[in-house]
């Protein structure tokens, strides 16, 4: 199981634009994606960072395991 590490906010949302997912709205100081076929929307702070809390619960919504988002990451 891959290891889960804070990541800066803009490399979060090339990762989350990469797998379909549109900014809908912001609200605040949060930022709200979606994409087709989600239960609930992706939240994601405006902060520099994105703790390991926040992606772990937004892999859960996307369904998508800490390995599969690894190796998304690693990528880009």
């Amino acid at each position: 199981m891959a290891k889960l590490t804070p990541i800066k906010r803009d490399k979060f949302e090339v990762f989350l634009r990469l797998i379909g997912c549109t900014l809908k709205r912001t609200k605040g100081d949060h930022l709200i994606y979606s994409r087709p076929g989600l239960k609930r929307p992706i939240v994601i702070t405006a902060d520099k960072e994105i703790p390991v809390f926040i992606i772990r619960n937004n892999l859960r919504t996307l369904e998508m395991s800490p390995d599969e988002y690894t190796n998304i990451i690693e990528q880009l």
